[in-house]
C-alpha cells in the first residue's frame, strides 16, 4: 500500500490523474473502475486536460461505474450518468461501447446485476478502481453494516447517505432511496484500488 499525503484538493486531483494516466500508458486497453461524487470531479477535469494536450489516449480503455440511482433516468441531472458524461466521457475518444454504468431504470434488477458482473469478469476484471469514501464510510453504495454483499446489487441508502446527497437535489424527498452498487468482492477483485479523499 501506498500513501500519498499532499497540500489541498488540486494537488489531490493531479495526483490522482498522474496515477490514472500512467496506467491506461502503460496498458493502452486497460479496463477503469470509476467514482462520482465531489471528490474526483478535479481529477477527471485534470484527465480531460491531459487528454486535450494529447498525453492520454482513451480509445481503447473500457469503465465500468460503481454505481447508480435507483429510478432515475440516465438523462436525469443527478444521476451518475449524467454526472459522468458532463465531467469525464464527452470530453475525451473513449468508446460509447466501451463505457458502463449501472441502469437506474431496469425492471429486471437481479438480471442486470448478474450481467453487470459478467460483463466484468468478460473484460479480464478491474484493472485500476477509483474509489471516494462517503461521510459514514461507504465505499460505492455498500454502506456499512454487519455484512457486505460480494456481487452487484440493488440496496437501500441510510439516512446517513441521504442526508449526504441531500444538497444535489431541490427537495430532500426528491433523493432516491435505492441504488444499485458494485459489491466489494467485485470491488476487492480489482489489480489496483485507488483511495482519493480530501477535508
Amino acid at each position: 500500500m501506498k500513501i500519498y499525503i499532499v497540500e489541498n484538493y488540486d494537488e489531490l486531483s493531479k495526483k490522482a490523474a498522474e496515477i490514472i494516466a500512467k496506467e491506461i500508458k502503460i496498458k493502452n486497453n486497460i479496463v477503469l473502475g470509476l467514482a462520482t461524487g465531489s471528490t474526483p470531479e478535479g481529477m477527471y477535469a485534470e484527465l480531460v486536460k491531459m487528454y486535450d494536450k494529447g498525453e492520454i489516449d482513451f480509445s481503447n480503455t473500457c469503465t465500468f461505474n460503481l454505481d447508480e440511482y435507483y429510478g432515475l433516468e440516465d438523462d436525469h441531472e443527478q444521476s451518475y450518468h449524467y454526472f459522468m458524461n458532463k465531467h469525464l466521457l464527452k470530453k475525451i475518444n473513449i468508446d460509447k461501447d466501451n463505457t458502463n454504468i449501472p441502469s437506474g431504470c431496469t425492471d429486471e434488477v437481479e438480471k442486470f446485476c448478474k450481467e453487470y458482473d459478467e460483463k466484468i469478469e468478460a473484460e479480464g476484471g478491474i484493472d485500476l478502481q477509483l474509489l471516494g469514501i462517503g461521510v459514514n464510510g461507504h465505499i460505492g453504495f455498500n454502506e456499512p453494516g454487519n455484512h457486505f454483499v460480494g456481487e452487484t446489487h440493488i440496496v437501500d441508502l441510510t439516512e446517513d447517505t441521504l442526508d449526504a446527497n441531500a444538497r444535489f437535489f431541490e427537495t430532500p424527498d426528491e433523493v432516491p432511496k435505492k441504488a444499485i452498487t458494485m459489491g466489494m468482492k467485485s470491488i476487492l477483485n480489482s489489480k489496483k484500488v485507488l483511495l482519493i479523499a480530501s477535508g
